[in-house]
């Protein structure tokens, strides 16, 4: 049990660091002690050979008190009574003066998103340097034209304990894995990449399995070998069909940080003050699902121990709700859904995704293909800028192909898609019956804070997109 490796391994007391808490906590309105023990490793294999090798321990914990819209919060490595008594002191002083009612604890769960066992000890070290090794062979034997492999295996084992005032505690033990590989090839001088990740919830034995890899590497090489083939990207306004599962990333980026209770508490969201408003086209319903098996946004608990929801945040086009942490939700007069969540020990708490997508709708995706005249089609992306404020992005896309008059055309390099989230999600046009969640990837950042999550989304047919290009548009 968590509980077990936090008090007999340090030697602390329960009952004396319970008082502690008590103690800092008692004006305040909602607070909570968080503890954490995480492992990781990680491997990187370039140039054929292994390039880097890394593992860590981190321990420590994090005190917070909250009064108001004011929060005290103080974080040590250091897991022992004096320090967390420091830390109490320090936190104390935002509540002073302050007459709070502490806020009622989080519901109890007793759902298991994932397994708790330690995938680092899933695999020994040549184990999972001879992966990357097979990864990198293979690859250079499926075409002559490979000229660069780059594999990396990652793992990370995390318990955490959540002690509140009055004798309340959570805890959970949380794994996360992920394998990458990117395929560089070369023809006639010119050369092109592709690339494939997955990961999740759990131990390293279905990346280690030959039929799941060997696929990862045919996919990445795939790409890579499609966009040796590709032509200038066009430029204008256009119908863009954006793929299933990957894609929705735009999504999370461009629309679902516009739905996180902070931004609409402090009135900077684009959606702030349009509950129950019409915001996107009909058919449209986006949610934020922590409760997925397995999936690398999911958790059992949240970083404050409420337990994960499936939120409706946008049902049929109407604006239903927001992602909320306790502090926000309460500010606002709303219900927690699970989404307060931090980087770790040293991180303040905030109301984040965990995995957001678009429901599937009732369009066959072929259809939506021969619907559009000029277009493109984009499959993958890479990175991309949005402004919360207004929702306004531009993403660039790593595999994309033109659409002319319905059917499939050249692959394009070069395009970029420019727009505004919530003018997005009114000019979805046709919504594909094919949702599918991305392979298990995603990394959300905010406020200098980093994340796992999940996206995803069927296939959508978005009219009057602008496409940043280099070729002029027909």
């Amino acid at each position: 049990m968590a509980q077990d490796l936090f008090f007999s391994r340090t030697g602390m007391d329960r009952g004396k660091v319970q008082q502690t808490v008590d103690e800092a906590l008692a004006h305040a309105d909602d607070g909570e002690l968080f503890l954490e023990y995480s492992q990781s490793e990680s491997f990187s294999f370039d140039d054929n050979r292994l390039k880097a090798a890394s593992f860590d321990t981190t321990q420590g914990f994090g005190l917070r008190a909250v009064a108001g819209e004011a929060t005290g919060y103080a974080h040590a490595t250091e897991l022992s009574e004096d320090a967390i008594q420091r830390a109490a002191r320090t936190v104390q002083a935002v509540a002073a003066g302050h007459s709070g009612t502490l806020a009622a604890p989080p519901a109890r769960s007793n759902v298991k998103l994932y397994t708790h066992i330690d995938p680092l000890q899933t695999a020994g070290f040549e184990k999972k340097v001879s992966l990357l090794e097979e990864m990198n062979a293979y690859a250079r034997s499926k075409d002559s034209r490979v000229r660069q492999v780059s594999a990396s295996l990652s793992g990370e084992w995390q318990r955490i304990e959540i002690i509140r005032a009055g004798g309340e505690h959570y805890s959970d033990i949380r794994p996360l894995v992920r394998l990458n590989v990117s395929v560089v090839v070369e023809q006639a001088g010119r050369q092109e990449s592709g690339s494939y990740g997955g990961g999740g919830r759990g131990g390293y034995e279905t990346y280690l399995d030959p039929s799941y890899w060997k696929a990862a590497v045919d996919d990445a090489l795939r790409q890579a070998l499609v966009n040796l083939e590709s032509v200038p990207a066009p430029a204008g306004e256009m119908s863009v069909v954006l793929g299933p599962g990957w894609p929705g990333i735009l999504l999370h980026e461009a629309i679902g940080h516009g739905l996180e209770g902070d931004f609409n508490r402090k009135k900077t969201s684009a959606f702030a003050g349009l509950l129950g408003e019409r915001v996107a086209a009909p058919g449209v319903t986006v949610v934020d699902d922590g409760t997925i098996n397995g999936r690398r946004g999911s958790l059992s608990i949240d970083d404050e121990g409420t337990p994960s929801s499936c939120t409706v945040l946008i049902e049929d086009g109407i604006l239903k709700g927001y992602m909320q942490d306790r502090q926000n939700a309460r500010l606002m007069g709303m219900k927690p859904t699970g989404n307060g969540r931090r980087q770790s020990y040293s991180s303040a708490v905030m109301p984040r995704m965990t995995n957001t997508y678009m429901l599937a709708g009732k369009s066959d995706p072929g259809e939506i293909l021969a619907s559009v005249k000029h277009g493109i089609y984009a499959v993958n992306f890479g990175g991309g800028q949005v402004d919360i404020t207004n929702g306004k992005f531009v993403f660039s896309c790593t595999e994309a192909y033109a659409i002319e008059n319905g059917k499939l055309g050249a692959p394009i390099k070069g395009a970029t898609l420019i727009g505004s989230g919530p003018e997005c999600l009114t000019r979805v046009a046709m919504i594909g019956n094919d949702m599918k969640l991305d392979t298990g990837v995603g990394t959300c950042g905010k406020n200098g804070q980093s994340v796992p999550v999940g996206v995803g989304q069927p296939t959508l047919r978005i009219d009057g997109l602008t496409v940043g290009g280099t070729a002029a548009a027909a």
